[in-house]
């Protein structure tokens, strides 16, 4: 018996003495991996090291009582995306007041980003599970409550500059494809954004937002979820659990299947309860199957994916990668197509456009006549009595339900209109854990005592080796210690005003200048030619602060945007670095007289890409603010790139609202009428922008100066000049060819496709419209009417 008890007994004294937790971390301390621990006082919660792979470790806050499987509930992580190493690594609280969470090889992982004057700061976890960071004096220089995960705890509230992002999987902890965030009209939504799709799925995309149930009208942005189970939003959408009215152990998550949820903790089970979910039916969220896939629910079962017939499964172990034909079409040859009807089948966007009261031979016939078109859906409107054709670009957010009366139609060859095979499978997740190599390994086999002897001999050589680190770095200044690259994730690099200024020859290259700061040419020391920006105004940033901003432009990665190689955030000075554009800008090539019709048009075509990927694609909304020639840039084949997108986020950080700004932005004639007017400002103003450029590019004539050569007054500043005149010329000439030849820029010469251009035309005038509400979305720019292989569908439907 006093055996089996030593046995026992045993192990839970080496787990006490390897583990150690503490309440809080002052200055110049701290935690170990993956031992230490910080608890809050009432021990609900616990902070530290959590295990998420082999030797791969996120810092975390969890409910410290295990649940009844032995799992630990995590609610709030530093470094999802970038697991540490279990040994070495350590989260350390400098006396500068930064909190640093650092791997093994000394990299920077995570960091608070904060200052304080006082080396009087303490880092703890509080009883409601908010770890802070405050002084002594009870300032909260940092807290986690303000940058969730997937996860708000009661109290703790969702606000304009917080987002809640789903896991990729039950086992890995990394950020996912599902998001809940205040969008720009001041309403919550959740949005899928997948590998290759991007879409808001809630609410119903087809509803106005009053129609929702919701309130564009306020402006703080706030959600948050009280002890007794009451949820409430600042735009009218509210909530209560089923067991609203008792203080419970409660957490409001979003899952990994883009389902909001909200579990109360049953405290006899130990087991966390759904006492309110958003989806009662899991086939409407978006992207649950990917592409070219269909989605169907069974009560016994679960949900479940399979691809339509003639598909096939991309990733065998991961449904988010969607199916792959097993076929090819010939465009040329429409007579070897045929259809196969799926019925009780709806696939949801993704319109080429919407076609009433035709015939399903006639709808068969539309989908035929265009090679983007994947297949259509054939439905029955009530209220006129007819059918309505639905052809569709892409087949994204399908699913199967008994209810749904209507077909989808599969454009598909007549090979394969003899087979309708399915595949069908159980919905299947991603489940690896995030892996790391261990750093530090050991000796499996042998004696003990050679292990033994290397393992001193290594340990001393390592020894000197940091003693030697550490004096060589002490030496140097706080700047240079501070140097390099910023984080693992960001790809863009710190440089030292010095740095800049010899790569600038002293900034004596001017290349540029404009509302946001002065451009100089410079050589970095990799022989890079680079185009370096010197900011107005932001000068009175912290560096923290310019930083968080900076990380978000720079690791926007799209082709049409220009790419930022690093920044330099040293005393009053903030610098950019961009990639050197050889062709210049879009404004120096128009006055130059060097494009012809078809570079005009893939500029035009390039830009848009670029725009719609700043407003509907990257995880943080963009507005640009300022779209005008001299900010579209051309590399030497004549590409465009977007520059100086975000900026207005580095200018006033704290008055963005992504609705209302403080002061008027953009370029005289470019401006849209809501920034003279005061009107709520949304992504609206850059299409208005846009629309002026392609003016800009069609007539070659300046919007800042008329037409007939005279200047906008002061109080239009300059709205709608161009916009006026080519209006004009329309109401003169009946003619379609003698209007447009007439504003057509004459270094054009004729040579430019007459369809294309009056399809051109209309878009820049649509997009140009004073009601911001007539003016098409960026998205609906690219898909809708610039993909050169959606110009004839346009002119059918002028016609």
């Amino acid at each position: 018996m006093n055996i089996k008890f030593s046995i026992l007994v045993l192990p839970l004294l080496v787990v006490s003495s390897y583990c150690s937790t503490i309440f809080s971390l002052s200055s110049e301390g701290s935690l170990s991996a993956p031992q230490d621990l910080i608890s809050s006082r009432n021990g609900k919660f616990t902070a530290g090291f959590y295990s998420v792979g082999d030797n791969a470790y996120i810092f975390a806050i969890w409910f410290t009582k295990s649940l009844a499987d032995g799992t630990n509930t995590i609610v709030w992580m530093a470094n999802r995306n970038q697991p540490i190493n279990g040994q070495k690594s350590h989260l350390s609280l400098f006396k500068s007041g930064n909190l640093v969470l650092i791997d093994a090889n000394q990299i920077n992982v995570w960091e608070s980003g904060t200052q304080s004057s006082t080396s009087s700061v303490e880092l703890r976890l509080l009883d409601n599970g908010n770890l802070v960071l405050v002084t002594y004096e009870g300032q909260r220089l940092w807290q986690s409550f303000d940058s969730p995960t997937d996860t708000l705890l009661p109290e703790q509230p969702l606000t304009k500059t917080s987002k809640l992002v789903s896991r990729r999987s039950l086992t890995n902890f990394s950020s996912g494809f599902y998001q809940l965030h205040f969008n720009e009209d001041n309403v919550l939504h959740l949005v899928f954004d997948g590998i290759e799709m991007t879409s808001v799925f809630w609410p119903s995309p087809w509803l106005i937002v009053w129609d929702a149930g919701r309130s564009t009208y306020n402006d703080s942005k706030t959600a948050v979820l009280d002890r007794f189970g009451n949820f409430t939003s600042s735009d009218r959408f509210g909530f209560q659990s089923a067991d609203y009215g008792v203080e419970l152990q409660r957490r409001f998550s979003l899952d990994v299947d883009g389902n909001l949820r909200l579990y109360s903790l049953d405290k006899l089970s130990n087991i966390w309860k759904v006492s309110w979910q958003l989806f009662p039916a899991a086939c409407r969220i978006h992207g649950v199957c990917g592409l070219n896939s269909l989605c169907s629910y069974d009560p016994v079962s679960g949900r479940k994916c399979s691809c339509v017939p003639g598909y096939r499964m991309k990733n065998p172990k991961d449904w988010s990668y969607g199916c792959e034909p097993e076929f090819s079409i010939s465009c040329n040859d429409t007579s070897s197509l045929d259809f196969i009807p799926l019925r009780h089948v709806e696939f949801y966007g993704y319109d080429i456009a919407y076609f009433r009261n035709k015939t399903l031979q006639e709808c068969k016939d539309l989908c035929l006549k265009h090679c983007d078109c994947k297949g259509f859906e054939y439905k029955y409107v009530e209220g006129n009595g007819t059918y309505g054709c639905y052809p569709k670009t892409l087949l994204f957010n399908g699913y199967v339900q008994a209810s749904w009366p209507d077909f989808v139609y599969l454009k598909v060859p007549k090979a394969q209109r003899a087979r309708q095979e399915q595949y069908e499978g159980n919905l299947q997740c991603d489940d690896k854990k995030v892996m790391l190599d261990r750093a530090y390994r050991r000796k499996e086999h042998g004696g003990w005592m050679k292990p033994f002897i290397w393992l001193v001999v290594v340990a001393g050589v390592f020894e000197i080796l940091c003693v030697l680190t550490y004096f060589i770095k002490t030496r140097k200044s706080s700047n240079e210690t501070t140097q390099g690259y910023l984080h693992l994730s960001t790809r863009f690099k710190k440089f030292t005003y010095a740095e800049l200024k010899k790569a600038t020859s002293n900034f004596s290259e001017e290349i540029g200048r404009g509302g946001g700061g002065i451009v100089y040419k410079g050589k970095l020391s990799d022989d890079r030619v680079a185009a370096i920006k010197s900011l107005y105004g932001a000068s009175y940033q912290g560096e923290a602060e310019f930083l968080a901003e900076v990380s978000t432009i720079g690791n926007v990665n799209h082709m049409n945007l220009i790419e930022i190689w690093g920044y330099c955030a040293e005393g009053k000075h903030r610098l950019l670095v961009y990639e050197y554009m050889e062709c210049g800008s879009l404004s120096d090539n128009l006055n130059a007289n060097n494009l012809d019709w078809e570079k005009r048009f893939e500029i035009a075509l390039g830009t848009a890409k670029g725009l719609a990927y700043l407003h509907e694609e990257c995880l943080e909304w963009v507005l640009h603010c300022d779209v005008k020639p001299q900010n579209i840039l051309l590399d030497s084949n004549y590409k465009p790139k977007v520059a100086d997108f975000g900026l207005s986020k580095i200018f006033n950080r704290g008055g963005l609202d992504h609705s209302n700004f403080s002061t008027i932005r953009g370029t005289r004639g470019y401006m849209a009428p809501e920034w003279v007017f005061k009107m709520p400002i949304t992504s609206k103003v850059d299409v208005y922008s846009y629309g002026i450029v392609l003016l800009e590019m069609i007539t070659g004539k300046s919007p800042e100066v008329c037409a007939d050569g005279d200047s906008g007054d002061d109080d239009s500043m300059g709205l709608g000049l161009l916009v006026t005149w080519i209006r004009e010329k329309m109401r003169e000439n009946s003619e379609r060819k003698s209007w447009i030849q007439q504003i057509v820029d004459p270094a054009l010469n004729g040579k430019f496709d007459l369809e294309k251009m009056e399809i051109l035309l209309e878009l820049a005038l649509q997009c140009s419209e004073e009601d911001r509400d007539a003016r098409p979305t960026m998205c609906e720019v690219v898909d809708k009417m610039l993909h050169p292989e959606n110009f004839e569908l346009k002119l059918d439907m002028l016609m």
